[in-house]
């Protein structure tokens, strides 16, 4: 198993609104014959920690996936567990995003090539 974290994005709001209100979740498995599965976990960040985001996700070879999530918090985290024992070949990505669609750089976490962390 191994586990990826955003860490706590701070998303406090800047004249009365906060730059994030939905975060997109993109996984690629680069794997051409192993299918993966992966559990998505987000959390509200406010004084405790607080799961609003509970999903397991199982990947085919190759598979692109696209999630989107409601991010108009104060402070958030998103973590990513792999259930498999053996090396994944996945590849995560977030972004945060403003009602309209629009990227919000400070909110960008692009693509964790390899295992961070090994549980």
């Amino acid at each position: 198993m191994a586990l990826f974290s955003t860490g706590p994005i701070d998303n406090s709001p800047i004249l009365g609104i906060r730059q994030t209100q939905m975060v997109t979740v993109k996984v690629v498995n680069r794997d051409s014959l192993n299918s993966y599965n992966l559990v998505i976990q987000g959390f509200l960040l406010n004084g405790s920690r607080t799961m609003y985001v509970n999903e397991m996700v199982s990947l085919a070879p190759n598979q692109v996936l696209t999630r989107n999530y409601f991010a108009d918090l104060d402070a958030f985290e998103f973590e990513f567990v792999t259930l498999e024992e053996v090396e994944a070949e996945i590849g995560i990505s977030v972004w945060g995003k403003q009602a309209s669609g629009e990227l919000v750089d400070s909110h960008r976490i692009v693509a964790w090539e390899k295992h961070t962390a090994i549980i």
